[in-house]
């Protein structure tokens, strides 16, 4: 099992290289497989466009236009990808198959859960089960179940929000049981659903504050991840943040058993580490967990405009929605909020103070430059 994991992932390795290549070499005979989007544009083209060749971290690729659309990416005037790229033939079975998993799970009874199987998605499609598993990777890049999983997660949350209790929402989103439930709402929610619900009560969460390049640097974490990130100069201020935060929650002092966190951070904050990525345990909203994540996958020592978050997120009209979830982020740096700016590229507001954000800024652009100095020694 394990050769063959690594064997895919060796594989979809080098089919991003050759991808790469061909985009570099503006390769017209790669235009049928696939196109490319630009996460600084919020645009897609196809490999031969003649426009600015992008930089490799901002890019991302997709088997179809269809695929890129679906995250948030406008067609390129240019080269109009949509037009020439070779659209997958069952494209449209595939949206006629989500619209049906999205209206059954999020509107539909929970009954209709037997109709959900592969099989019976494969008849209603017209194809066998492997066929429409194979489209829909090849079209969205992910699977039936996948998708349907999605959509429960989000019909589960959307009932807990409106007060449902746990075991009515558990039901209502088509789980067979709560130990399926509760398999995977550590990973999808970041909390079991019945804490989610009474906004984080019950939770017992240890923190500690450490000297750090910025002042004060508070860390609070519950057994699943880290909870909060603060930054500032008085201790007791910081603490009296964290209880705001999390008024219903239990909160203990914790420096030992926090140490390695902490000490990822300020590797993180000195720029010994310039890659982090430790667990999270937050209250959010499906949206600002979105912002949040997208957040992460800016690259240490560049930025982002909030309209571009927004356009990543596929929501280009929710700048300022997109702002505030900056602004509410409790786990400072591990999401790196800072890196987000104004379209015109001045710093916007920061909880934590413009000073510190340009602080963190500053020191990671050196650290890059640092490091690339290095590499022509």
């Amino acid at each position: 099992m394990r050769t063959q994991r690594t064997h895919r992932n060796r594989s979809g390795l080098a089919n991003e290289l050759g991808r790469w290549r061909a985009v570099q070499a503006r390769d017209a005979g790669a235009d049928a497989g696939f196109v490319y989007a630009v996460r600084s544009t919020g645009i897609y083209c196809r490999p031969s466009c003649p426009s600015r060749k992008p930089r490799r971290e901002h890019v991302i690729f997709f088997t179809v236009p269809e695929a890129a659309e679906r995250e948030g990416f406008r067609p390129c005037r240019r080269c109009r990808p949509q037009e020439t790229a070779r659209r997958h033939p069952y494209a449209e079975i595939v949206a006629r198959i989500c619209r049906h998993l999205e209206s059954s799970i999020l509107t539909g009874p929970a009954e209709e859960e037997p109709r959900m199987t592969l099989a019976a998605l494969s008849v209603r499609a017209g194809l066998s089960p492997a066929q429409l598993e194979r489209a829909f990777l090849r079209v969205i890049g992910i699977t039936p179940r996948q998708y349907a999983d999605a959509q429960r997660m989000r019909r589960l949350k959307s009932d807990l929000k409106k007060g449902d209790d746990v075991t009515t929402a558990l039901y209502n989103a088509g789980y067979g049981s709560s130990s399926r439930l509760y398999e995977r709402a550590p990973a999808q929610m970041g909390m079991t659903p019945a804490t989610y619900r009474r906004g984080g009560a019950g939770m017992q969460i240890g923190c500690t504050v450490a000297a750090c390049p910025l002042g004060r640097l508070l860390v609070a974490a519950t057994a699943r991840g880290i909870s909060a990130v603060y930054l500032g100069n008085d201790d007791r201020v910081l603490s009296g943040e964290l209880r705001r935060e999390y008024p219903h929650a239990e909160i203990f002092h914790d420096r030992k058993g926090l140490s390695g966190w902490v000490q990822a951070l300020l590797g993180h904050l000195r720029g010994r580490e310039p890659r982090l990525d430790l667990p999270l345990d937050v209250q959010a909203t499906a949206f600002q967990r979105r912002v949040w994540e997208e957040l992460r996958r800016i690259p240490y020592g560049s930025t982002r405009s909030y309209s571009q978050i927004a356009r990543a997120i596929g929501r280009p009209k929710a700048t300022r929605a997109v702002a505030r979830a900056c602004a509410t982020n409790p786990v400072s740096v591990v999401v790196p909020c800072h890196r987000v700016v104004r379209e015109d590229g001045n710093l916007a507001g920061y909880r934590w103070g413009l000073d510190r954000k340009r602080s963190l800024l500053t020191h990671e652009q050196a650290a890059i430059a640092k490091k690339a100095v290095r590499g022509q020694a």
